[in-house]
């Protein structure tokens, strides 16, 4: 396969764990869906496999949850589970009792705290917290993820499409994924033509 081939590819997340543990990238099923992205794209470019990441894939110890979540606790061992999502919602609410969850603000936050901790940072779920609030009462868009995915495709493409539908929008990703382009709503265009 060459990389042109598989960028222009959509994967989902089950497929690139099998096609990354087959080609011998250490910890593929810990692996997000684009450091997975990432790996076998450097592995198809150079032949070499390597884990796209600084951070830590190994997770040894006590649950965070499982010490009883509380605002001072350092995080060492996150889970993303019901009671914690709950915990974080539950104290967002208590320094901002009117605040609503904004689309994206949970996969901004995990991405924070993977960062902070990546870097060395200790956080703790206070921490946490606050940014989770920060991230909800952000006023603009996030910015989009550099990949070419599924939701920034059904993004670009309702907004510049007039009068379609979201059933219209899903269509024309299934008609995409099945070319050899980028799937991206800009190449999407190109087709038309």
């Amino acid at each position: 396969m060459t990389v042109e081939k598989f960028e222009y590819g959509y994967w989902y997340a089950t497929e690139l764990k099998k096609f990354a543990d087959s080609i011998g990238i250490p910890s593929a099923n810990k692996l997000r869906k684009d450091e997975l992205e990432t790996a076998i794209a450097h592995f198809l470019r150079s032949g070499k496999a390597q884990v796209p990441t600084k951070r830590s894939l190994a997770r040894t110890g006590i649950k965070d949850v499982d010490k009883g979540l509380s605002l001072d606790l350092r995080i060492v061992n996150y889970t993303s589970n019901k009671t914690t999502k709950s915990f974080i919602e539950r104290e967002a609410l208590k320094i901002a009792p009117t605040l609503k969850r904004k689309s994206g603000a949970r996969y901004q936050l995990n991405r924070w705290r993977k960062e902070q901790l990546t870097k060395g940072n200790p956080i703790t779920y206070r921490d946490l917290v606050n940014r989770y609030v920060e991230l909800n009462q952000f006023a603009g868009n996030f910015q989009k993820i550099p990949h070419a995915r599924y939701i920034n495709f059904l993004s670009k493409f309702l907004a510049a499409e007039q009068d379609t539908t979201m059933e219209e929008a899903i269509k024309a990703w299934k008609k995409l994924k099945k070319l050899n382009a980028p799937n991206t709503y800009e190449a999407w265009v190109k087709t038309k033509k």
